[in-house]
């Protein structure tokens, strides 16, 4: 009876082959994978002048289109939209030189390594099939890689086959010649367990070679070969660089944290500039390993906690003492007569002294549980950035290190919380819970997670204001998917719960004042806002009122509720949508953003990470709180010259997701 082994090996194979003008040879090598007992074909068509797709699909194969030049780019095109069982990828060319015949000896190595290359100078038949220019860069490019690796292949061949998880983990980037190198490469990085395996590899059977024998493309292949081992090498050195940057950055940034005055503004700027570029080098990098992305993330972040915090931090202190008083902080503003006995050496301190509360219940009563503690600023910074990191935790498990350096290396997520000292972080990471684990593989069944959703979205709510539209999104989504009020009003029920348990301790039964809608900040208050200010320039009378832009809002509003059916999606639309229309806008609301981009690795949100710190110029300004036109456009243009960029190039998904 035939070893059912292989058989199994053979189905969890996806074979994909980089075609372009092989209609000679596509149809043997089809052949041959047959044979084999491969029946996961895709010939990816790279842009071919004859029919070799419609062969390819003839015979069986599925074909990708992939007009646009590239080994690489054709390669990657394979590699997308896997099936959920394929556990292998084998890569083969298409002029029929690889000996497929000689797989079975690749699967007796599949249990003990995570990448198998077919090694053609170690036989004579291989040998003969090199021109003496392919044997020069095998030499060349093996030996630049033991140098700067430490590690001696042989062979830079086609034929390899490659586990699928080691390949997600490579995060390969080269779209050009220079794949099979960066593979490679990427192999040794990553400590995966590599062989070379001898094949007795042929010239093509039929056609032209797009390299080979080609001086001047033989050339620029030597050239995309050392450019690429230069680039890699170099991108050895971005990892220790940019934490290097962060880290320095923040200490660079600590002693100039009171913005108030003005003489520490460029100081600030400059450890802005010096953690940006940090942070910016991150995007470079494939992968980033866990123990150094969370001392990047924990170290910059401590360092922070010395800072000295915006003013915001002097109502959650003085808010939560004087609920330990017996008062609420909704009834009475800071400069109330009857407080006057209350007030601090800090006091003076405290933005908008004659207006009430705007914060939720559930986050003035933990004011008054960390106030119950100890009435320091260090407590409450703590607090805070334990969120934050709970919240870099959440992103990294489900996205990776990578990807969450766009929160968790954020500059402007750590000064504004660490540093700043502000409360962000707190209803961010209900919100963040809620989302990843109503979006989580496979989706989430029975009464009780869903409930769970239910429960951190509505934290969130209780937390901030703002969130309130992500928990109506979430009961609009049950009514598409049930039509049955019962699930909405579960949602509803339990969403609303913290927030109506948390009032009824400030509310009484003739009136429950949460917000200070008479106060003039709230009425017509402005502060680096965007489109309300162009509005205003248009329609002066704009700018006596701030409702206008409510309105504005709340047709952006049903508009997303109609068209995002997912809730990471419409969180980012919303908060994108809501800090464009705001008549209020501080640096650190661009952190709600930033979670919801982690997914995409959107540009907006990288670039206004940056050009958000221009916000504080305002501080010591003071009375005087708006920006001069140069000053918003450098704030705003990054950002949405970002979400341009994204939308026109988007970010290519990752293989088989």
């Amino acid at each position: 009876m035939p070893n059912p082994e292989p058989a199994m090996a053979m189905g969890a194979i996806q074979v994909v082959i980089p075609a372009r003008d092989e209609r000679e040879t596509i149809g043997h090598v089809i052949g041959q994978l047959r044979r084999e007992g491969l029946d996961r074909i895709r010939v990816v068509d790279n842009g071919s002048r004859d029919d070799t797709a419609a062969i390819a699909r003839r015979l069986g194969a599925e074909v990708l289109s992939e007009p646009r030049p590239g080994y690489g780019r054709a390669c990657w095109q394979g590699c997308l939209q896997l099936a959920p069982d394929v556990d292998w990828l084998l890569f083969c060319d298409g002029d029929g030189g690889d000996p497929i015949e000689e797989l079975p000896r690749f699967l007796e190595l599949i249990d003990d390594h995570d990448l198998l290359l077919g090694d053609r100078t170690a036989t004579a038949v291989g040998r003969a099939s090199l021109t003496p220019l392919q044997r020069g860069g095998n030499r060349l490019a093996t030996t630049l890689i033991g140098l700067g690796w430490g590690f001696r292949y042989r062979d830079m061949g086609p034929l390899r086959l490659v586990r699928r998880q080691a390949f997600e983990a490579m995060a390969l980037r080269d779209r050009g010649y220079g794949w099979t190198l960066e593979m490679q490469v990427r192999a040794i990085e990553l400590g995966l367990r590599i062989r070379e395996v001898p094949i007795s590899h042929r010239p093509r059977l039929a056609g032209a070679s797009k390299i080979s024998g080609r001086w001047g493309a033989s050339l620029r292949a030597g050239w995309v070969i050392l450019t690429t081992l230069v680039l890699l090498w170099l991108r050895r050195l971005l990892l220790p660089a940019s934490a290097l940057l962060l880290i320095g950055g923040a200490l660079l940034m600590r002693p100039h944290g009171d913005l108030f005055d003005a003489s520490q503004l460029l100081p600030f700027w400059r450890a802005a500039v010096v953690m940006g570029l940090g942070f910016a080098l991150s995007w470079l990098l494939p992968t980033i390993p866990r123990a150094l992305f969370w001392a990047v993330a924990v170290l910059t972040r401590l360092v922070l906690l010395a800072m000295e915090p915006g003013d915001d931090i002097w109502r959650y202190l003085w808010e939560g003492g004087i609920q330990l008083q017996g008062f609420s902080p909704y009834a009475l503003p800071p400069d109330a007569a009857a407080l006057e006995g209350l007030r601090t050496p800090w006091w003076s301190s405290i933005n908008h002294p004659d207006t009430t509360a705007i914060y939720p219940p559930l986050a003035q009563l933990l004011f008054r549980l960390h106030a119950a503690v100890a009435q320091q600023v260090l407590l409450f910074k703590l607090s805070f950035a334990a969120a934050d990191l709970a919240i870099a935790g959440l992103l990294a498990a489900r996205f990776g290190t990578a990807r969450a350096t766009l929160y968790a290396w954020n500059p402007l997520v750590i000064a504004g919380i660490s540093g700043g000292g502000h409360y962000d972080s707190w209803f961010l990471l209900p919100l963040v819970a809620g989302w990843l684990l109503a979006e989580r593989d496979p989706p989430p069944q029975g009464p009780r997670p869903q409930a769970c959703i239910d429960l951190l979205l509505g934290l969130s709510v209780a937390l901030k204001w703002i969130t309130l539209p992500l928990l109506l999104q979430r009961a609009w989504s049950r009514w598409r998917r049930f039509r049955r009020p019962a699930p909405v009003l579960a949602t509803l029920l339990l969403g609303l719960a913290p927030l109506l348990l948390g009032a009824s301790l400030f509310c009484g039964l003739s009136s429950c004042p949460l917000l200070p809608t008479g106060s003039s900040f709230i009425r017509h208050g402005r502060s680096a806002e965007w489109l309300p200010h162009w509005i205003g320039q248009l329609w002066p009378w704009t700018l006596q009122t701030n409702a206008v832009h409510g309105l504005l809002l709340l047709l952006v509003l049903l508009v997303l509720l109609a068209t995002s059916a997912r809730l990471g999606v419409f969180a980012w639309r919303y908060l994108l949508a809501l800090l464009l229309l705001s008549p209020v806008v501080h640096a650190w609301y661009f952190i709600w953003l930033m979670p919801f981009a982690v997914p995409s690795q959107n540009w907006g949100a990288r670039l206004v990470s940056l050009s958000a710190f221009v916000y504080f110029v305002l501080p010591s300004r003071l009375p005087d709180w708006q920006l001069t036109t140069p000053e918003r456009l450098l704030l705003w243009l990054p950002l949405l010259l970002g979400l341009l960029l994204s939308a026109r190039d988007r970010t290519e998904s990752a293989p088989g997701r």
